[in-house]
């Protein structure tokens, strides 16, 4: 059989059993594997899974997973949810939806230290989402600003996606890290700002608030200190080469570990807990890099990308066409797939190809995390949606209407970052090294 077709069989056959809601890791570990054998031979097929498996669960900075994992965990058990809600609340509330705001702030705040979505949208919602209806907010509006929320723990560094990425690319983790800042601050202002042109809008999703004295306000501030602290620390620490971003990790959940010591927080349960989650989602996320690189392999030894790279320099595309096409496929497949696996399954495809155009790796990284997040809160899928209805008790059909809005400002973030890559590019470009 032609090796092209069985490449393209191969893809069908992913996409099918993804859709059927089958692991990623192992679909691509197997689906992988069975095209290798088919491409080259069996024996060449079995050495590869083994090596495969080995060279990346070898690689040292994938040991950034865990210890950032552990960072957001030790900080989640000490309350920090509600302190960041309370403190911005206090600043914003005053404001006509002003809760919304603040919701979107303390999700920004909370990304800082949790690297993952899914655990922001869960966490910000229990908080935000019962103070908003006992404030007569509309049901949408503020189930739609805790999961559009929610998109920016995989944005905002520590990234577990970003990671993801930098090891099927082999860019500088670090780097990627870090690229994330500027993006996360522009995409939590657009994100806000369409929270209160909602408001403006229609005055009835939400009420005006009261303000809260101007010493309050500076207590609140007091009590959110860890979050600067510790990020300034870690990250500013991989900015100025002081250490690596495994190093960062490190010393961002040791001084997670120490504050919640101190402060009290961190039971015996509590740490078996978070050390166990971070077990379970490192070797999960693990998985997926093994997976995603032995499907790399095989789609290489079947020429599919390296035909792809010929067919559109054929056509001769401009590089913003290009970047327009990339976004097609990914906005589409955002509507059924989850983000883990759109990025372990095109950016073996597209990556060559927008390189190749002379794009910057780490700026198409950012964009990359910027397409997944408008398709974690569409429908149908919509994981960050559906998780921030059953955290919150909202129905989803409230939960995909509240987050429309941000949907745009999603897209406007994206488009903002295609008009002006240096946003992702400015502060990695500065990195000692």
């Amino acid at each position: 059989m032609n090796t092209v077709l069985i490449g393209i069989l191969s893809f069908v056959v992913l996409l099918i059993l993804v859709f059927l809601h089958m692991p990623i890791s192992i679909v691509m570990v197997v689906v992988g594997t069975i095209g290798y054998a088919l491409v080259v031979n069996p024996q060449a097929a079995l050495i590869k899974l083994g090596t495969d498996t080995f060279n990346n669960a070898a690689v040292y900075t994938l040991s950034v997973i865990p210890m950032f994992l552990l960072m957001g965990l030790f900080l989640g058990t000490s309350g920090l949810a509600r302190r960041l809600f309370d403190a911005f609340n206090a600043w914003f509330g005053h404001i006509r939806g002003g809760l919304a705001i603040a919701t979107v702030g303390a999700s920004a705040f909370f990304s800082a230290v949790s690297g993952s979505n899914i655990g922001t949208a869960a966490t910000i919602g229990k908080v935000a989402v019962p103070e908003m209806r006992t404030h007569k907010y509309k049901d949408s509006l503020a189930a739609g600003c805790v999961a559009a929320g929610g998109t920016l723990g995989i944005l905002i560094p520590p990234s577990s996606l970003m990671i993801v990425y930098g090891a099927l690319t082999e860019e500088s983790i670090g780097k990627l890290l870090i690229a994330g800042i500027l993006p996360g601050i522009v995409t939590a202002v657009l994100l806000a700002f369409t929270a209160w042109l909602q408001v403006r809008i229609n005055p009835s999703l939400a009420p005006t608030g009261t303000e809260a004295p101007f010493k309050i306000k500076m207590q609140t501030l007091k009590s959110i200190w860890p979050v600067p602290v510790i990020f300034a620390i870690s990250m500013g620490g991989i900015w100025l080469g002081v250490f690596t971003a495994t190093e960062g990790g490190a010393i961002g959940a040791f001084l997670s570990l120490l504050y919640a010591l101190i402060t009290k927080q961190l039971t015996k349960k509590g740490l078996n807990s978070a050390l166990e989650e971070t077990a379970n989602v490192t070797a999960m996320i693990f998985l997926v890099i093994i997976g995603g690189t032995l499907y790399g392999h095989f789609l290489t030894a079947t020429r599919i990308p390296l035909l792809m790279k010929e067919y559109i320099i054929a056509l001769d595309l401009s590089p913003l066409l290009l970047i327009g096409l990339v976004f097609i496929v990914y906005f589409v497949a955002g509507f059924v797939m989850d983000a883990m696996a759109i990025i372990v399954i095109f950016t073996n495809l597209f990556y060559p190809l927008v390189t190749q155009a002379g794009y910057n790796g780490i700026w198409f990284g950012v964009i990359t995390i910027l397409l997944c997040n408008i398709g974690f809160i569409t429908p149908p899928v919509g994981p960050v949606s559906m998780v921030t209805a059953s955290a919150t008790n909202t129905p989803v059909e409230a939960v995909f209407k509240g987050v429309t809005p941000f949907w745009f400002a999603l897209i406007a973030a994206t488009a903002i970052l295609i008009a002006f890559p240096n946003i992702a590019t400015y502060l990695p470009g500065m990195m000692m090294n």
